[in-house]
């Protein structure tokens, strides 16, 4: 049995920049695969090394992900296969538009039962995408899954964090699972794997390869806007502790908060 791990390979937030009028650019920016899908890939490598199959990453966005440095940094991961999913339309796609592409790119793969997922993305953390492929392939699905081993043929046993309890299932594949970052600890690559990276297999797909010949936005973007810049105000509240909560009060009450 084949697992895919899902990737986002976005713009790092720390390369934007911002305008004057508050504008967001991502011209300059280096592409990463995101913090949040690093312990997905963990996760999955580490059930592999177990259980046996492949590990195959899965991406999909504009040519922006199809960068040498990104796939070498993916594959010394742990991944055995990374497949690409590029097309320019992929740039601002939805968390539905994503989904659309990652269910049918996983659909074309053989012998997959269990897609792993980052909590959420790096760049919006919707947190929809697992749910949404998941619902797409007909796919048990799941969120928050701190937790995950096989305790038989077809079958896993998952821990959930909830509010306020541990939640742990037994689950049937075929299912896709969204984890939290705390699943596991992200390995950090060796000089071996990245040199074996070289040699692992990339696939490249276009949409038409998945069956997707037209790719309608349902979101339309207007426009991405930083929140204005505000100075502190710098009050320092002294007294007992009555009276700087009173001072605190009136301060809240002037600027309009209550």
């Amino acid at each position: 049995m084949n697992i895919v791990v899902c990737v986002k390979i976005a713009p790092d937030p720390e390369d934007l920049e911002i305008g004057s009028d508050g504008s967001v650019s991502t011209a300059h920016a280096e592409w990463s695969i995101g913090g949040f899908d690093l312990p997905a890939l963990e996760a999955g490598v580490r059930l592999a090394e177990i259980h046996g199959g492949k590990v195959i990453a899965l991406s999909a966005g504009p040519s922006s992900i199809n960068q040498s440095k990104i796939k070498k940094d993916i594959l010394s991961r742990g991944a055995d296969e990374l497949v690409l999913v590029v097309d320019e339309t992929l740039q601002d796609a939805s968390t539905a538009e994503t989904a659309r592409v990652l269910a049918a790119a996983i659909h074309k793969m053989e012998d997959v039962q269990l897609a792993f997922f980052g909590e959420g993305s790096a760049d919006l953390y919707f947190q929809q995408t697992g749910a949404q492929v998941g619902e797409r392939l007909g796919w048990l699905c799941l969120n928050a899954v701190q937790d995950v081993r096989f305790i038989e043929h077809g079958m896993l046993e998952i821990q959930r964090t909830l509010d306020v309890e541990m939640q742990v299932l037994d689950v049937p594949l075929p299912a896709a699972l969204s984890v939290t970052s705390d699943i596991c600890e992200p390995r950090l690559a060796s000089m071996r794997a990245i040199l074996q990276a070289s040699r692992k297999p990339v696939i490249e797909w276009s949409l038409a390869d998945i069956g997707i010949e037209n790719l309608a936005a349902s979101v339309e973007i207007l426009a991405v806007q930083a929140p204005p810049r505000t100075s502190r105000k710098g009050v320092v509240l002294g007294g007992s502790v009555e009276e700087a909560v009173r001072s605190l009060l009136n301060n809240l009450k002037k600027e309009g908060v209550l």
